[in-house]
């Protein structure tokens, strides 16, 4: 059992691959559509290059790695065909239902992803009512991660001090924002993406809690769920 030194007073979620098991559909859209461009890439490649950043991280490595530049259509392209494949294929990363409903501290949502895909990913899945308007993007400040800026933003927001915050992500990018920002941080590691491929990043973040479900965030630290409340490990999606 892991137990924090002080108590978390918010937890700040990221998005894709945390919340919502989108990274599959992203990657698998992007490298479909990289591919009308002349950019072949596997799902590894975005994985390792794309994952937790920003949108315009991709044409700048585009660029530079392929020495290709991105039409100005290229990103609303993208978001459009990406919706599309949503309403078809997206779900909730398996427990996370159990966990919002069982939590006991405030929350809210901190990702790389635009606030309309955002907004749009939670309603599909039926999560909006877990965070009304909390929800903080990159275009809210001027350095997305692996700045600490979002993170320290929703921080500020939700009137908390960032050592009374935990972090959950699912990105090196994520994770070096939140240690930056002075947050504490695990590391989940259940959805899809994670599953099927290597991970790199072990050696790397040894000194970072990893889960990979979410019946055991309440026995990582019991202080999160809400009193007089039993939480099981069964699954809710």
């Amino acid at each position: 059992m892991v137990l924090l030194s002080d108590s978390i007073d918010l937890v700040i979620f990221d998005c894709d691959g945390v919340l919502i098991d989108s990274e599959v559909i992203s990657a698998r859209v992007i490298v479909d559509m990289l591919a009308c461009e002349g950019v072949s890439i596997d799902l590894d490649y975005v994985y390792k290059h794309f994952l937790g950043q920003q949108f315009s991280c991709v044409g700048r490595i585009v660029l530079q790695n392929f020495a290709i530049d991105l039409p100005d259509s290229f990103e609303s392209n993208y978001r459009q065909e990406l919706l599309l494949a949503f309403k078809q294929e997206l779900r909730t990363t398996s427990g996370i239902h159990n966990v919002l409903s069982n939590l006991g501290v405030r929350s809210c949502v901190a990702t790389s992803s635009s606030l309309l895909r955002t907004q749009g990913a939670l309603k599909l899945v039926g999560l909006t009512d877990y965070f009304g308007g909390s929800i903080f993007t990159a275009s809210q400040v001027k350095h997305g991660k692996p700045a600490p800026d979002l993170f320290l933003l929703a921080s500020k927001e939700m009137q908390v001090e960032p050592k009374r915050c935990l972090v959950i992500e699912d990105s090196l990018a994520g994770i070096n924002a939140a240690t930056a920002a002075g947050m504490r941080v695990w590391r989940y590691t259940g959805a899809s993406h994670l599953r099927a491929i290597t991970n790199d990043l072990a050696s790397a973040l040894n000194h970072i809690p990893v889960f990979d479900n979410w019946g055991d965030v309440f026995k990582m630290e019991p202080g999160l769920q809400k009193t007089n409340n039993h939480f099981g490990d069964q699954n809710d999606d």
